[in-house]
């Protein structure tokens, strides 16, 4: 889980690391997020990033602190703004806590990447063209025009959505969804690709590397969707063959054919070794079965043959045989019995006559079973730490194998002890030099302990099977610490 365990204390962690008279970095800190104008922009828009870039941080599980990452952003945007005549405007910058291969722009010069779009990135200026893109974006006026069409989305998994009733004002799904920015025209996206490779170019990086990573972020989004995933920052940012040949193509229009600029592969790469990939142990880590969240400290375990994930707002697990669960938080007064929540509205086809409470392993829990045209649901929900957490188990049809699934999932819920925690490992990017004799496929190897971990080395580091690569050169793996 990420969104909907720690939305609330992120909402007032955001300040910022100053790195320049003009660019900030989020980190986590005490204080609000400054005030931040950039050049040419209304009071409006400085108000819609102030208001914005709080949600956005706690729906994309928080600020990302990494101190030689930062240096290296904010060293990026001042010399893009730069470049862009925007000397004197005002940037925040934010890394995200987020696996997902992101960028995205606010009004008022709110500039977000997630870490997962620095560790998919193989040079500086494969990211300085995503940050070019951005405050394209942003210099545009694109920023403000996607906010005015800004829609919330109310993140609930596609098996079990209808269960939920009308009222969700007590529902942290509903009330800490992540606002999905709507997406830009074709038109914006081809006019901040141009602007974003000319701002890269003026800067003295490779033009032509908007090209070479969108290309690398369509091979990723193809890998991300064969686990389930979704296009993240693609989804926003279609890269169709034309999209990457158009980039190519202004590179060489407006700085010739040689395309000469910095990429710095060495530096980057510095800057981003250690950094954490995919899901961060502080928002939960699942081993087989069973999901431990370091930071809430509980764990429990679902029934055998089912497959966990977890997603922005909830943990979901779904069975090969029809069978799904999603585990998500809630906002519930203390002084609210949790036989009373259940009953509250938020489950459409509540049995109420079915609630009953219990007590499993020292925590006060309440169930109850829903049924809608075309599925029956088991949804027990439990009070830990003054927070309230939700079980919602759905299938075709309920069986005693059923029952006694989701029963034993609510048995096994407990705080962590100190073996749990152990099992927790974090994965990490890892720097390597490749050795004379080596190639793609024997550095690959490195990652074979990981799910499709082959196929991952060569995504993040722009290979592909069979090829070379060059000894004394630095390669990207990602190992378990």
């Amino acid at each position: 889980m990420r969104a909907g365990l720690v939305a609330l204390s992120l909402l007032a962690l955001s300040a910022c690391t100053s790195l320049g008279p003009n660019i900030a970095v989020s980190k986590t800190g005490d204080n609000p997020a400054p005030t931040v104008v950039p050049e040419g922009t209304d009071p409006e828009d400085v108000v819609i990033g102030r208001r914005e870039h709080p949600r956005i941080i706690a729906a994309y599980g928080g600020v990302y602190s990494d101190r030689p990452a930062e240096i290296m952003v904010a060293r990026i945007v001042g010399r893009l703004l730069a470049a862009a005549n925007q000397p004197n405007a005002q940037f925040q910058v934010t890394i995200l806590d987020s696996s997902e291969v992101n960028a995205f722009a606010l009004p008022g010069g709110y500039i977000y990447v997630t870490r997962g779009i620095l560790a998919l990135a193989s040079d500086t200026s494969e990211l300085a063209a995503v940050l070019a893109h951005e405050i394209a974006h942003v210099t545009l006026r694109h920023a403000r025009a996607r906010t005015d069409r800004t829609r919330t989305t109310e993140i609930v998994d596609r098996v079990i959505t209808s269960v939920f009733g009308g009222d969700t004002s007590t529902d942290a799904t509903a009330n800490r969804t992540r606002e999905s920015m709507a997406a830009f025209s074709q038109n914006q996206e081809l006019e901040a690709d141009r602007e974003g490779i000319k701002f890269a170019g003026k800067a003295g990086y490779d033009p032509r590397a908007a090209a070479r990573f969108l290309g690398v972020m369509s091979r990723f989004a193809s890998f991300s969707a064969g686990e389930g995933g979704d296009d993240g920052f693609l989804s926003s940012h279609p890269s169709t063959p034309a999209r990457i040949q158009k980039a190519l193509d202004t590179a060489t229009t407006m700085f010739g054919q040689s395309g000469l600029g910095e990429t710095d592969r060495d530096g980057y790469l510095a800057s981003i070794a250690g950094l954490t990939f995919g899901d961060s142990p502080a928002q939960g880590s699942i081993v087989g079965r069973r999901f431990i969240h370091t930071a809430s400290k509980f764990t429990f375990t679902v029934p055998e043959g089912y497959t966990l994930q977890n997603s922005q707002s909830a943990v979901v697990g779904v069975a090969g045989d029809g069978e799904a669960v999603r585990f998500d938080s809630a906002d519930v007064q203390a002084n609210v019995p949790l036989a009373d929540y259940l009953r509250s509205g938020w489950i459409a086809g509540l049995k109420a006559d079915s609630v009953t409470t219990q007590s499993y392993n020292g925590i006060e829990m309440a169930s109850g079973l829903a049924q809608t045209d075309q599925w029956f649901f088991r949804v027990s929900v439990m009070r830990l730490d003054g927070q309230v957490y939700r079980f919602i188990f759905a299938a075709k049809a309920d069986s005693s194998r059923f029952a006694q699934g989701a029963e034993a999932t609510l048995k096994s819920f407990r705080r962590t002890e100190a073996a749990d925690l152990n099992q927790v490992r974090k994965v990490a990017v890892r720097v390597v030099t490749a050795k004379s004799g080596d190639s793609a496929d024997s550095l690959a190897r490195q990652m074979a302990g990981l799910n499709r971990g082959s196929e991952l080395f060569y995504i993040i580091n722009d290979l592909y099977p069979g090829d070379p690569v060059v000894a004394g050169e630095k390669y990207k793996v990602v190992v378990l610490q």
